[in-house]
């Protein structure tokens, strides 16, 4: 059986496009549809129901489109949101983001391993499960780190003060001496070279969007979902903030290779999000 339909990805902004992209080099045949509610970026600061809402708004602009899974390619979207939107959605399949804590855990020869994250990744239910399976042996040191976010956001990857934003966030990991440190964030992806270059070699940095990727052509697969493999994927973004200069985050942060993409903007109408033109 063959599905045309086309993913769905969400995230607050630009940090889904690590997700994204893996997707599209392990699956290159599907079609995707990416919204960044840039509107209401970064997530992390906002109230666990505030981002709920905007979950749901998001998950129906989505479905309207006619999209065959939907991936929340935000933590604090997943922590906030992931259970509710699978009760509400119960025919709809979701693929969501959780921190790393079982591979590190058993990844760990010291015993200790850290998270960066959203304040509102930590406080989910989410999270907490997580720590409850998989950490009873281990120490978790949870760490947020403001302001990087708004970083990548901006693109100021390589920039001088979010070097320090890194050594304020990373210092206190190097000093407990972990081992491994989760990317709790789907924007921290992005930074990943300046993370292991301050980290040091005695940790491993996990970044998380391979085996999101994997899930989702699982679930495809299980569902006979999948797209035909002979044929290149199109891409269409939506951002609710400024159309080209999300093109131009896009291109810089994930550089086109051979793919159709689309660049849309679209908007908040209360509590519904509408785009000018849908698709078909």
């Amino acid at each position: 059986m063959v599905d045309q339909n086309p993913i769905g990805i969400f995230d607050s902004g630009v940090g889904g496009l690590s997700i994204w992209r893996e997707i599209v080099r392990q699956a290159p045949q599907e079609d995707t549809i990416y919204v960044a509610d840039q509107a209401h970026v970064p997530y992390g600061g906002r109230s666990l129901e505030e981002v709920r809402q905007f979950s749901e708004a998001i998950t129906c602009f989505l479905l309207d489109q006619g999209t065959k899974i939907i991936v929340i390619a935000c933590n604090t979207a997943s922590a906030a949101a992931l259970y509710s939107l699978r009760r509400a959605f119960s025919s709809v399949p979701f693929v969501g983001m959780e921190p790393a804590v079982k591979p590190a855990v058993e990844r760990s020869r010291s015993g200790v391993v850290a998270v960066i994250a959203t304040e509102a990744t930590f406080q989910g239910e989410l999270f907490a499960s997580l720590l409850e399976r998989y950490a009873q042996d281990v120490e978790v040191i949870t760490q947020i780190c403001p302001g990087l976010v708004g970083a990548v956001e901006a693109g100021a990857l390589d920039a001088p003060e979010t070097e320090r934003l890194l050594l304020d966030c990373l210092m206190p990991l190097v000093e407990a001496r972990v081992d491994q440190l989760v990317l709790g964030c789907t924007h921290y992806p992005f930074l990943q070279p300046a993370i292991e270059s301050l980290i040091g070699e005695g940790a491993t940095v996990i970044d998380p969007a391979p085996a999101v990727a994997r899930q989702t052509g699982r679930v495809l697969a299980q569902r006979g979902a999948e797209a035909n493999r002979e044929r290149v994927g199109r891409h269409v973004f939506f951002t609710s903030g400024d159309a080209p200069a999300f093109e131009r985050a896009i291109d810089c942060l994930v550089p086109r290779s051979g793919e159709r993409r689309d660049v849309r903007e679209v908007h908040w109408r209360g509590p519904h999000l509408e785009a000018r033109l849908a698709l078909r």
